[in-house]
């Protein structure tokens, strides 16, 4: 997706949040502050992907600050948010009718855990005063079929992950994608650096992720989203030979729109009016939305 106008005033109040989170001191505060806005008047063009453009913002305030993972506390409370939802998810899989799609909604509603965005969390804890509206909700677009089909001739899955918390959800979704289709080759994304609310190979490893997985890969380095140009030879691989990639959340459908790669599809709440425009669906809601 290529950056919109309502993207700019977003990253920076994010920027903003990141600063507030992430140092006492007002003066390296200011610096920082200004290094985004700096950073952003460099490489801003509307031709550009919105994700890349943040990248570069980001990256300038983490090396300002001296912090390489100021959202590490949020982090931390969002699995531990999620870890005390997960018996009540385990239940809504187990007595669902089609277990697979229960755990994709259950994973849908996790990705509420973005901190410093419109429509995303205040605080971890939102997860429990929204998780029984948003399952009661359901999805507000629903190719769950399409994507049912898709993944029943499938021999290569991906899922690209998204937010901490979000993840703990994301296990169950791959052990049910397992069941579904126990001979599926299922691999599993995620970021290569702390950046932002984002998932990283630290919480695979706590999670065990290799109990319902059969390979776990990075993107390789520091990306809101990834760096299109600059993943590593194996996930480019990955991504070739996948038969369908699943997505989840908003920074790896502005990154994804943008390679043409085809099936794709997108699990996430739409959070901000320029991917809910970009997309063609509602706002706030829960969506499934395949791309062929």
């Amino acid at each position: 997706m290529k950056i919109q106008p309502e993207c700019l005033p977003c990253l920076l109040r994010r920027v903003l949040y990141e600063v507030e989170i992430g140092t006492d001191d007002a003066k390296l505060a200011s610096e920082a502050l200004v290094a985004a806005v700096e950073t952003l008047s460099q490489v801003f063009s509307p031709s550009r992907c919105s994700a890349e453009i943040a990248t570069y913002v980001h990256k300038a305030v983490y090396e300002t600050l001296g912090n390489n993972d100021p959202y590490k506390g949020l982090k931390e409370k969002s699995n531990e948010v999620a870890l005390s939802l997960l018996p009540r998810v385990e239940e809504i899989v187990e007595e669902a009718e089609d277990p697979l799609k229960a755990a994709m909604v259950c994973s849908i509603i996790g990705n509420i855990l973005d901190f410093g965005i419109e429509g995303g969390s205040g605080s971890p804890e939102d997860l429990f005063k929204v998780f029984d509206s948003y399952l009661s909700e359901g999805l507000g677009y629903d190719d769950y079929e399409k994507l049912r089909f898709i993944l029943f001739n499938a021999e290569k899955v991906v899922l690209v992950t998204d937010n901490c918390g979000e993840i703990v959800f994301d296990k169950v979704l791959c052990r049910e994608l397992k069941r579904f289709k126990p001979e599926l080759f299922l691999t599993i994304v995620v970021r290569g650096a702390p950046v932002l609310s984002d998932a990283t190979i630290e919480d695979v490893e706590r999670f065990d992720f290799r109990e319902v997985v059969d390979e776990v890969q990075t993107t390789g380095g520091f990306a809101v989203g990834f760096d299109i140009n600059g993943v590593p030879e194996e996930v480019e691989k990955t991504f070739e030979e996948a038969d369908v990639i699943v997505c989840k959340g908003m920074a790896n459908y502005e990154v994804f729109s943008e390679t043409g790669d085809k099936p794709v599809a997108y699990l996430l709440r739409t959070k901000c009016t320029a991917i809910s425009r970009a997309m063609d669906l509602p706002l706030n809601i829960s969506a499934i939305k395949v791309y062929e």
